[in-house]
């Protein structure tokens, strides 16, 4: 495959900017890979498509708020930091993203806060844009982090065209996410209320969790066109025995399991044994998905309506075959479904 073939044309009025009043209450379109239909429902008609004994992936990562501004040393030049990932607790060391990256030099302060009392000092380049940050901070660590969060912001998709307001805490957060690490929210998981989970539970539904931190390489723009030349950035993700335990049972008893979200696809395949079973894995992916694609595990998909030439996209369609899904976009498009986490969703069945 190459990157040109997923192309199209997405208006920017159908990119959603802000959260859905209600987390259930969005638009579904229905996939189907036997027969080739697309049908439009409501999302809480997904109800009755799933029984007793069937099971839900769910990505229980939890988003914290990695977006901070801060104010470089002398010149009081607002700088936007954004947290990737910490790389040392003793020394508190986070690998991070800085804007404008042009005037941030090794040995630089920055100083966060209204009364500026958080200072950090760059130590490292790692990018272009890349910095490591070493936040010098006298508290013990569980302080540290209650304080550098306290700062922090909700880190928006770059697709959303906004600073973060106060509803977004909650709305860019699944109601079940536990595990911190993600700068990203598993998308399709935000549109479930706690009424829907509940219902679909009392339906013998059975709820089982991953967990995939996922970073800003899941936005990162593809830059070649042959897609076997494409390198994902590593994710850490963990597949533990309940997961396992409770999907291969379901396998066996040859019940519909379903992945919500790609983040949850991308973590499945990457703990996915001969025969159709998922196996123990603790550790990091890089997995990159695009068609075709053999998937076992999962029986269908729940996804956002992704933006062209997006990995997201390619996952999609290597699960529900690439005409099938390009014509359901062009459908969407069509029918004017919102894009983007905010959005509508797309179960491919």
């Amino acid at each position: 495959m190459k990157l040109s073939q997923f192309k199209f044309q997405l208006p920017e009025n159908l990119i959603a900017q802000e959260p859905p009043l209600e987390r259930d209450q969005c638009r579904m379109m229905v996939v189907d890979r036997k027969t080739g239909t697309i049908e439009h429902h409501k999302f809480t008609d997904i109800l009755g498509m799933y029984d007793d004994g069937d099971v839900m992936i769910l990505n229980d990562t939890r988003v914290f708020p990695a977006l901070l501004y801060g104010n470089k040393e002398k010149t009081g030049a607002r700088i936007e930091v954004f947290l990737l990932r910490e790389l040392n607790a003793d020394n508190k060391l986070w690998d991070v993203l800085v804007e404008p990256a042009r005037k941030i030099r090794i040995g630089n302060k920055l100083y966060f806060g209204e009364d500026q009392s958080l200072v950090a000092e760059v130590i490292d380049n790692t990018t272009s844009r890349g910095r490591t940050l070493r936040f010098l901070y006298d508290g013990d660590h569980d302080q540290f982090k209650r304080d550098l969060f306290a700062l922090g912001n909700t880190p928006l998709p770059g697709y959303i065209h906004r600073e973060p307001k106060e509803e977004d805490v909650d709305a860019y957060q699944t109601l079940y996410a536990t595990r911190e690490g993600a700068v990203v929210a598993p998308g399709a998981g935000l549109h479930f209320s706690r009424e829907l989970l509940k219902r679909l539970e009392i339906r013998g539904v059975e709820q089982a969790f991953i967990t995939v931190h996922s970073g800003l390489g899941t936005f990162r723009e593809i830059d070649v066109e042959d897609l076997t030349k494409h390198r994902m950035d590593s994710e850490q993700m963990d597949a533990n025995e309940k997961l396992i335990n409770t999907v291969n049972k379901a396998k066996d008893a040859d019940k519909q399991v379903l992945a919500v979200g790609t983040s949850v696809l991308r973590g499945v395949e990457s703990a996915t044994s001969m025969g159709g079973h998922m196996k123990l894995y603790s550790g990091w992916t890089n997995k990159f998905i695009f068609p075709p694609y053999d998937f076992t595990v999962c029986t269908s998909l729940l996804t956002d309506f992704h933006q062209p030439y997006s990995t997201m996209l390619m996952m999609v369609a290597a699960f529900g075959g690439y005409d099938l899904v390009m014509k359901a976009y062009k459908e969407a498009v069509k029918e004017e479904y919102k894009f983007g986490c905010y959005g509508d969703v797309m179960l491919i069945r």
